[in-house]
């Protein structure tokens, strides 16, 4: 679904990455694209990639960085009820991406990761995003977080605005 929110947002003059490492989750996206166009399109065109999120710096054209101004993460597990529910994302490869996403990022883009502390290694994952996120100087991104403080097994959102270029 994010990937689809995306393409329509950035219409047809843009351009969608979508990562993931199980192509049972890129077979959905490319169904769920493919229902989605009709006559005209009206949505970005997709490049869909089997590899982790991590390897983003390395994947995306060159000729994009400093140009992106959206990042989407939603993390977690696939949602599929024949899905392998081991097959989760970590922070030792979700914190490089999102340094990596934001590298690539022009000043006013937003980076958004939505973490599920409620399932076996989401609480930990989602501490160290929001870790990461809190150690940003406030001068190079601004942070907001979205949460039902009420429920802490609940999915959250944090938002990033990236603010100025990142050093090195």
């Amino acid at each position: 679904m994010d990937t689809l929110f995306l393409a329509r947002t950035v219409g047809p003059g843009g351009l969608v990455y979508a990562f993931d490492i199980q192509e049972a989750a890129l077979d959905r996206t490319r169904e769920r694209l493919a229902a989605a166009v009709g006559p005209g399109g009206g949505i970005a065109p997709v490049r869909l990639l089997r590899a982790g999120h991590e390897r983003m710096a390395e994947l995306i054209d060159p000729r994009h960085r400093g140009l992106v101004r959206a990042a989407m993460f939603n993390l977690g597990f696939l949602p599929m009820a024949d899905a392998d529910r081991s097959v989760i994302t970590r922070p030792d490869t979700t914190i490089p991406a999102m340094k990596a996403a934001l590298g690539l990022m022009a000043p006013g883009g937003v980076l958004t990761a939505v973490v599920y502390p409620g399932h076996e290694g989401g609480g930990e994952e989602a501490q160290e995003v929001e870790r990461w996120m809190t150690s940003l100087p406030a001068a190079e991104a601004q942070l907001a977080l979205y949460r039902m403080p009420q429920k802490p097994a609940a999915p959250y959102l944090l938002a990033l605005e990236k603010r100025a270029p990142l050093p090195g």
